[in-house]
């Protein structure tokens, strides 16, 4: 029976720890935003392969078709685009001003605080 509660406790426990993750870091950011941003690249380069590869198919039917006597009609399609290298370049950090911090609305003209009180000192207290 000890070992039933305390097994339902640690399970509860395990499932309220998992909850209250960490926000992630900003290295951590641009760590995942780099990796997204070579998956995409990836994908880019699959494309290309893929592009390549049924160009050759096509045109090794269409000489096999033309050397049969058959009348084929090649069907236009876009170029295979290179994607290049893989390249990265992280964005720039915001400066605080474009990071949504609020500044005064003008330049102050006086210190924000002086030695002299605002409201003249009545002598009455509460």
């Amino acid at each position: 029976m000890k070992a039933h509660i305390a097994l339902m406790a640690l399970a509860l426990t395990a499932g309220s720890a998992m909850a209250k993750l960490p926000a992630l870091s900003d290295e951590a950011k641009a760590k995942a935003a780099e990796a997204a941003a070579k998956t995409a690249w990836s994908d880019k380069i699959a494309g290309y392969q893929l592009c390549q590869s049924q160009d050759r198919v096509a045109a090794s039917y269409l000489t096999q078709a033309r050397a049969a006597g058959k009348t084929v009609q090649p069907v236009t399609t876009p170029p295979c685009a290179d994607p290049g290298p893989f390249s990265y370049t992280p964005p720039e950090p915001k400066p605080i001003e474009a990071s949504g911090a609020h500044s005064p609305p003008a330049t102050a003209a006086t210190p924000p605080s002086t030695g002299q009180p605002t409201a003249a000192p009545t002598g009455n207290k509460p």
